[in-house]
């Protein structure tokens, strides 16, 4: 990192609009050139709205982060308890990773590692003894990443993109 350190912190509603915004930015990066235009653009509308984000932000079920530097976002990261739960994923009490981004800039560069460690630090303080995420299994970057933090594959889930039939590969770790 630069100087200026990564600060992780709470989302606020007042982050909504910035967070889709970034949101849908990083999910354009990441998928974009991989994917149909028109699947891609389906996913963003339904999931990247300032109202969705705000909603997300409140709700109770979830734990939406932000990392900043220099006063812009560099990353986010959701957490989600209460949602479906693949059968692969055996481990007591679990919660979702739901979503994990950092900004192409400043990929490499320890955000991610601060990211995380706040993350699990949360879903520890949540009760939980078990994270679990779906990762596209095409996105062989996030699989090595998610790897070096403790991650495991246990299983498949499907995602739908747009009108894209995908396949996650899900993976699980201890809190």
């Amino acid at each position: 990192m630069s100087e200026d350190s990564v600060i992780i912190r709470r989302a606020i509603p007042a982050d909504a609009e910035a967070l889709a915004v970034f949101g849908e930015r990083t999910f354009r990066e990441a998928f974009g050139p991989d994917n149909r235009p028109e699947d891609v653009d389906a996913y963003v509308r339904a999931t990247y709205s300032a109202e969705r984000q705000g909603a997300e932000i409140t709700d109770p079920d979830r734990t939406v982060f932000v990392g900043e530097i220099g006063g812009s976002l560099a990353a986010f990261a959701q957490l989600r308890v209460n949602g479906s739960v693949p059968v692969c994923v055996t481990g007591p009490a679990p919660i979702e990773l739901l979503r994990f981004y950092v900004d192409r800039s400043w990929q490499g560069r320890g955000v991610a590692h601060t990211l995380m460690n706040d993350v699990v630090a949360a879903a520890r303080a949540r009760g939980a003894q078990t994270l679990w995420l779906g990762v596209w299994e095409r996105n062989s970057r996030a699989i090595a990443f998610y790897g070096k933090h403790g991650f495991h594959d246990v299983g498949c889930v499907p995602f739908r993109l747009g009108g894209d039939d995908q396949t996650d590969r899900v993976m699980t770790r201890a809190v």
